[in-house]
């Protein structure tokens, strides 16, 4: 939930420093643990106001706040970065009780010095969505996106894992937003659409094709050229074939990866209905249809 800092202290935004601080211990010292044993609500708002006078005490911090706002700052800034460098005797050490190292790790989870040995936090990661053709999804490569970012615009090559599957995304380390205060750039998602193909369609791992044959093929057998994602490759229509039935080419599906097999292609039969019969035909047929065939 976004919260104003300096409303959180009730200072305006054009107040200096010492007015900040002033603010802040007049409220601490209504709020502190120590004056409070026990009232969950008030250790609640000591937190808050700390949090506010750890930002609004610090200049730099001050400066990101007041450019980026409460949403995007919390997205640059972790809780580890808010409290770094920040002096807890300085903030907690006149109220009653004193243990300003104590106090604040008690509030908010460890001491500082614990917080200033890890590494500050990365920068904001970002998302973009792209489209690739179906072939790309299935056997996978490389392909190069134009990525727009602080006004520049950079060539990126991204490798395409064999299968992928709409709506995965894929995570480029180090091209997000760059952070404030010297930590990692975040990174860059891209959110995959794959586009439709006009042969194949897909079944997890598996491929699918209409393979249409006559009526005669049906009844009596026969073979066909079934379209691969390479060549063609001719396969045996048993006599009897129902339509909807399938034909499976082992290992033509969607390309192996990792621990993950190659899929199979399906040749999906249907039946082709002549729309218009020659005189020849039309007389065959209805002999056929004299025998209830």
């Amino acid at each position: 939930m976004a919260k104003d800092y300096y409303s959180v202290l009730g200072v305006e935004r054009s107040d200096n420093a010492a007015t900040i601080k002033k603010a802040y211990r007049k409220l601490a010292q209504k709020y502190h643990p120590d004056k409070n044993p026990g009232d969950t609500k008030a250790e609640e708002q000591f937190k808050q106001i700390t949090e506010a006078y750890a930002v609004l005490s610090d200049k730099e911090k001050r400066q990101q706040y007041d450019q980026y706002g409460d949403t995007d700052f919390h997205q640059r800034f972790s809780q580890e970065d808010i409290f770094r460098n920040v002096n807890m005797g300085d903030i907690f050490g006149s109220f009653s009780g004193g243990g300003g190292e104590d106090l604040f790790s008690q509030l908010f989870g460890g001491g500082t010095r614990g917080r200033t040995q890890r590494p500050p936090a990365k920068g904001q990661d970002y998302s973009m969505q792209i489209s690739i053709p179906f072939r790309l999804a299935v056997q996978g490569g490389e392909r190069r996106i134009d990525y727009h970012n602080d006004g520049k615009v950079e060539q990126i090559k991204v490798r395409i894992p064999p299968g992928i599957e709409k709506g995965s995304k894929l995570r480029v380390a180090g091209k997000g937003g760059s952070h404030p205060t010297g930590g990692s750039s975040g990174d860059l998602y891209l959110q995959i659409d794959i586009e439709p193909d006009p042969i194949f369609s897909r079944d997890g791992r598996d491929l699918l094709v209409r393979a249409e044959i006559p009526y005669s093929g049906i009844c009596l057998g026969t073979s066909i050229e079934v379209p691969t994602l390479d060549t063609p490759k001719r396969v045996k229509v048993p006599a009897g074939m129902q339509p909807g039935q399938k034909i499976r080419l082992r290992g033509y599906g969607v390309a192996a990866s990792g621990k993950n097999p190659a899929g199979d292609l399906y040749a999906i039969i249907e039946v082709v209905v002549p729309k218009n019969l020659t005189p020849k035909q039309k007389k065959i047929l209805e002999q056929l249809k004299a025998v209830d065939l």
